[in-house]
Parts: C-alpha cells; sequence; structure tokens
C-alpha cells in the first residue's frame, strides 16, 4: 500500500479530468464519460504547454485553479475535514480555513498533474447510488514495471452539477487523511494555528517551488 504523499502524487493526472464536470448534467452526459473526455483534453493540453510551464511554474497553477477551484465542492470538503471543529467554528474561521485548504488542494494538484499528464489511465465500471445523486469514478493509473494506482472519485449533484467531494487512492481516503492530520493540529495548538500553518505554506513564492 501507498503513502499518503505517494497517494496525493498520484492523484494528479486523473483527478483534474474528474473536476471538470460543472457545466453538464447527469442527465445529459454519465461522469465516467465526462471523465474519460476531460482527461483526455487536459493531458493533450499539458503536453502543448511543458515548456511554457517549466519557463513559469505559475502558469499550471493558474491553469489548474481556473478548471479544478469551480468543480470541487469546498464547503462540503472543509466541513468533513474539520468534523466536529468545523460545527465549533466562527463563521470567519469556516470561510478562512475553506479558503487556504482549497488553495492548499489546487497547488498539490497542480505539481501531481503535471507529474502525471502522460501516464496512461484506464476507465473502469462506476458504481452509482440508487437514487442517481451519488456516484464513484473508478479508474487505474498505469505504472512502467509496477502495479496499476487504483483512483477512486466520489462525486454528487450540487446544484445540478456534478462536483467532486473525495478522492481514493488505492483505497485510502485523501480527505479523511488529511482531517486524521488537522485534527491532532487542533487539538494541540488550536483552529487558528492551523490556518495560519496553511496560509504561509500557501505564499505564493513557496508554491511556485513545489511546482518545479
Amino acid at each position: 500500500m501507498i503513502n499518503v504523499t505517494d497517494a496525493i502524487k498520484y492523484t494528479g493526472a486523473l483527478l483534474v479530468g474528474a473536476l471538470l464536470l460543472g457545466n453538464v448534467t447527469a442527465a445529459i452526459q454519465e461522469p465516467q464519460v465526462l471523465v474519460k473526455e476531460t482527461t483526455d483534453k487536459i493531458t493533450s493540453v499539458l503536453r502543448a504547454e511543458q515548456n511554457k510551464i517549466k519557463a513559469d511554474p505559475n502558469r499550471l497553477l493558474d491553469i489548474v485553479d481556473a478548471i479544478v477551484a469551480p468543480h470541487f465542492d469546498f464547503e462540503r470538503m472543509s466541513s468533513w475535514v474539520l468534523g466536529k471543529y468545523w460545527r465549533k467554528a466562527k463563521p470567519e474561521e469556516k470561510a478562512r480555513f475553506a479558503q487556504e485548504f482549497r488553495t492548499l488542494l489546487v497547488r498539490t494538484y497542480a505539481k501531481a498533474l503535471n507529474d502525471n499528464y502522460d501516464k496512461q489511465i484506464d476507465m473502469l465500471p462506476s458504481r452509482k447510488r440508487k437514487d442517481g445523486k451519488q456516484v464513484t469514478v473508478r479508474t487505474e493509473i498505469q505504472q512502467s514495471g509496477g502495479f496499476p494506482i487504483p483512483i477512486s472519485y466520489k462525486m454528487h449533484i450540487k446544484d445540478g452539477v456534478w462536483k467532486v467531494f473525495d478522492v481514493s487512492v488505492d483505497g485510502i481516503s485523501l480527505v479523511a487523511n488529511y482531517r486524521s492530520s488537522f485534527a491532532k493540529e487542533i487539538r494541540k495548538d488550536g483552529l487558528e494555528k492551523l490556518i495560519a500553518r496553511l496560509a504561509d505554506r500557501n505564499q505564493p513564492a513557496k508554491a511556485a517551488d513545489t511546482a518545479k
């Protein structure tokens, strides 16, 4: 089983494909088809943009921010990650945490996406809930000389569009892992310290370094 750091690394290429689904409802096209089509589109763009991205890492961040952010349910992810601490938090703390958590994910996936854009991606049968409002899109990223990495995307319909609210890699929920680590930090130093740490980590200069 891979660790959380490796799990995040391998999610990038396929994750962004799953996040482009906000403009089409389930009645028009199935999520699995959308994931495949948008993944193909993004990997094609990245191949063409590699020289520009290498010259300016912020270009990658801007692209991923524009594509990913509108199609994540960051409010649900933030509330799930903080759990009971979300319910106790003040409105302004919720807003600040959600913003910093969003930035953390976007910057993490920007690097992961650029590391994995040339990998072969296979689609597996998806699993839809009976009411049709939630689906798990299952995929595998092929690894040269190794076992494929299974990636699953939990998606639901919010305000009439599909949005991703969790990603699992090799059976490990990334949101659940953040929840565990954040809970430890909050118990030790409080929510304010966690938000401050995330804000420091998300500074542009440091973020640019992660894209190199």
